[in-house]
């Protein structure tokens, strides 16, 4: 099926989709392609901890959902009779938010009498290009295309030949690039969530003010835990020298450390472009709303005479818009989730 018969095929399908995989509540209403609404709440509880705690987070869920859901259904200007299926995010993720989203949604599946539909997190982080929105660069993309997925907890490049042929040819041995920037951006001193942060502080300073290593993996696998590794120790050498170091480089370091992951990113996803011969690229997940990673990946279509697809802003991290676009991609082959079906934090891809 190309993209435009896919497209003919659920212009009339309305979703609702629910996304609780990690610590956002987030509800959306998909007819076809099109995004009618799409809400989310996040957890500030988590801030004061410097991290995602799964227990808060499942509570705060549970707190959330009910609010959320009648909020995306208003803001569509709908109600629950006219939703033909409801799309749920099954893993993976932490398994006490993904039990509150799959057992809401299985519950209101059962009530309604309407299909239920089981969607792999990291796959509607790349169903995301599909999304009909003029912020969306590149457009909807055809197949096949190279995707390369950066987010907290994954790291990955996919290629996709056809809406159901989709592999991964490269991921990381080790820790996530999101990860390792939240985890460099605590070591700064800076709050949860980091990333976003580091993204700031980079746009003033220096990319070259810091000499950082790059880890050598061979073929198209990454790694990030060496080199958070050696901010470690390169700031405990700097700090016992100067305790205001990280205060007076704040900038500097920021662009240095963004400079280095950005640049393991862009020679992989190279080098699987001459790999794979694809014409077109797409980036995605929640790292990509980096300014100087979307810059990277523009700059690398323009080198290699490629077509460029990166989602908006709004649809980079965790949505429930994304896991309604993936849900339509099983819609249109009936391809119905189990009642049965347990959440499952290491889903695989």
């Amino acid at each position: 099926m190309s993209t435009e018969q896919f497209l003919d095929a659920i212009a009339s399908a309305r979703i609702l989709a629910i996304e609780s995989s990690c610590d956002d509540t987030s509800a959306a209403v998909l007819q076809g392609n099109r995004v009618l609404s799409n809400v989310a709440a996040s957890q500030e509880v988590h801030e004061q901890f410097g991290g995602v705690v799964p227990e808060l987070a499942s509570r705060e869920h549970q707190r959330q959902i009910v609010p959320v859901v009648r909020a995306a259904l208003a803001a569509a200007s709908t109600d629950l009779t006219r939703i033909d299926a409801i799309a749920y995010t099954r893993g993976p993720g932490l398994l006490g938010s993904l039990l509150v989203g799959a057992s809401f949604s299985k519950g209101l599946s059962l009530a309604l009498n309407k299909p239920l539909i089981e969607v792999h997190h990291m796959h509607a982080h790349i169903y995301a290009h599909f999304i009909d929105d003029q912020r969306n660069i590149g457009g909807v993309p055809q197949f096949p295309f190279l995707c390369l997925t950066v987010s907290g907890g994954h790291t990955q490049l996919v290629l996709l030949r056809s809406p159901s042929d989709m592999q991964v040819i490269g991921s990381t041995i080790d820790d996530a690039a999101g990860e390792a920037f939240d985890k460099v951006a605590k070591l700064f001193g800076l709050p949860y969530p980091g990333g976003p942060l580091i993204d700031s502080h980079a746009r003033d300073g220096d990319p070259k003010r810091f000499a950082l290593p790059k880890p050598k993996v061979n073929g198209l696998d990454f790694s990030f835990s060496g080199f958070k590794t050696a901010v470690l120790y390169f700031l405990r050498k700097a700090v016992a020298d100067d305790a205001d170091f990280i205060e007076k480089h704040l900038a500097d370091l920021c662009a240095s450390v963004q400079a280095v992951i950005v640049d393991i990113l862009i020679e992989k996803f190279e080098h699987a472009i001459r790999q794979t011969g694809v014409k077109s690229i797409a980036l995605s997940g929640g790292v990509s709303a980096n300014s100087a990673l979307r810059s990277a990946v523009i700059d690398l279509g323009e080198k290699n005479r490629l077509h460029v697809h990166i989602p908006a802003f709004e649809y980079c991290t965790d949505n429930a818009a994304m896991v309604g676009m993936a849900g339509m991609f099983k819609y249109v082959n009936a391809d119905w989730g189990a009642l049965s079906a347990a959440p499952n934090a290491r889903l695989s891809f």
